[in-house]
């Protein structure tokens, strides 16, 4: 029996996990915190439950799959409740948009805004249906080795999707402002400009309005928690309050890892660690990619997460609801352009407890708020203090109801905190930008080029950011790793 050894235990590694205990192998986890989940951690306090990490449940397909490849459902695990609406959009006081869960009644809510975009809707999202069974069925699974993985009837036919961008396409059917940004704000908080998306990427407003938004009770620790109890289904090992220090190397080979002191010898390592963490436990003669490498990638957003507890139900809200309140252009550019703090940012709001009484005491109000930022900004005390007196006072104003004194506690965590508990490089939340130049093939590769029994998975490399594809690159690593233990 082949020993494998994975750092980290995000979505990836523990996915990697499953399917390599699946196929035989001996597998044990690694995870320096002390909790699993990596980004998808979670908080509690005085009651309150917080998933500080991802919060939208899209593409369920992608889930179902994972649990079925070994037999079992989601259901197995979790409950999974579909929320309507989806979300909600403010825009400014007495200015909101709601989008429901019925596709119809999306497009009954457009033509309501816009006389004549729903016909242009449906036609974006019948195109962005095809996008997305290609790339669930073609694409999303290969491993960014050739370009050659790319090119295929389905793909050839539709060139243009990867040289015209998606605000282009939407910017071209829709005038009003309001529905330009709910269709182009996936693409801004999970990955990059809309202005540099390749418009293939639109089969992400297809998961989020065709398929819809989903919730497991609980929150969504329950998938964390239940990819775990797989792991242990299986055999795998997994261990906290377990950095790993280094790779150990020898001729060429990746020959364990060392953890507290104490060297591990192993077959084969996975690292769903952050790559660029992943990178400096190898000696320099050792690394896929030097620091001009990392310098020039285009990182998605990294994030300022504030978790607070209220002592009242709230108004006005919904499980997602979006504050737009502010100029999407600017703050993109804030973003991507001219990295600096935004002076009035854009930001997402979660209260799982509108829809799920088992996060917050009966009467009171769990909420998760996130302003999306450029990655490497340095921060202070004062700036972060400041944005969420600024972001509450704004709820305030949109919702018509008064939240500072309500306010039990909060928390927060900052681009710092990435760094510090996850090694993400720059703070950065979600991993590379999905620019046309970072598609695929592009990205960092999985294999390293110089070790070998040595692959990386998660958000940095292929499929690329999300938790759907992050399960699903840890599918792709195991497999990788499984031939190559077999070759």
């Amino acid at each position: 029996m082949k020993k494998v050894q994975i750092i980290g235990s995000g979505f990836s590694a523990l996915s990697a996990a499953c399917y390599l205990a699946f196929k035989g192998s001996r597998v044990s986890v690694y995870e320096k915190n002390t909790t699993i989940g990596g980004r998808a951690r979670q908080f509690r306090r005085e009651g309150f439950t917080f998933d500080m990490g991802p919060t939208w449940y899209w593409m369920p397909g992608i889930f179902e799959k994972f649990f079925a490849d070994f037999g079992k459902r989601s259901t197995d695990y979790y409950q999974l409740n579909r929320l309507d609406p989806g979300f909600s959009v403010y825009f400014g006081r007495n200015d909101s948009i709601t989008i429901p869960a019925a596709i119809e009644k999306i497009y009954q809510t457009f033509e309501s805004v816009e006389p004549g975009s729903s016909r242009f809707l449906k036609s974006f999202l019948d195109k962005a249906g095809f996008n997305y069974k290609v790339a669930m069925e073609k694409v999303i699974h290969k491993s960014g080795k050739s370009p050659m993985e790319l090119i295929m009837p389905e793909t050839i036919s539709r060139i243009g999707q990867f040289t015209t961008s998606i605000s282009k396409k939407i910017r071209g059917g829709i005038q009003d402002s309001r529905l330009v940004s709910i269709l182009e704000f996936p693409v801004l908080f999970l990955g990059a400009k809309p202005s540099r998306t390749p418009l293939f990427y639109c089969f992400m407003n297809y998961a989020g309005m065709a398929l819809g938004t989903w919730h497991p009770v609980g929150g969504f620790f329950k998938v964390v928690e239940a990819m775990s109890n797989l792991c242990n289904e299986l055999g795998v090992e997994i261990h906290t309050n377990s950095p790993v220090e280094k790779i150990l190397v020898e001729g060429n080979r990746a020959t364990g890892i060392r953890v507290n002191g104490e060297n591990i010898i192993s077959d084969f390592v996975i690292s769903g660690a952050d790559y660029h963490h992943t990178e400096l436990l190898l000696d320099r003669a050792y690394r896929n990619y030097n620091q001009k490498y990392w310098e020039k990638k285009t990182f998605a957003p990294s994030a300022l997460l504030y978790f607070a507890g209220f002592n009242k139900k709230l108004k006005n809200v919904d499980h997602h609801t979006l504050f737009f309140d502010a100029d999407f252009d600017t703050h993109a550019e804030n973003i991507y352009d001219t990295p600096h703090w935004p002076e009035y940012p854009l930001f997402y709001a979660s209260f799982p407890s509108v829809t799920d009484n088992t996060v917050a005491p009966e009467g009171k109000e769990a909420a998760i708020f996130l302003i999306p930022l450029a990655p490497g900004l340095k921060e202070t005390e004062e700036l972060k203090d400041n944005y969420f007196k600024q972001i509450i006072a704004r709820m305030e104003k949109l919702t018509s109801q008064e939240l500072t004194g309500s306010v039990l506690f909060r928390e927060t965590f900052s681009p710092t905190d990435f760094v510090r508990d996850y090694g993400a490089f720059k703070g950065n939340a979600y991993g590379l930008a999905n620019t046309l130049l970072q598609t695929a093939f592009l990205k960092p590769k999985m294999e390293n080029k110089k070790v070998g029994n040595l692959l990386y998975t998660g958000q940095l490399t292929v499929p690329g950011p999300g938790v759907p594809p992050t399960i699903i690159s840890g599918e792709i690593a195991a497999t990788l790793a499984d031939q190559k233990m077999k070759a």
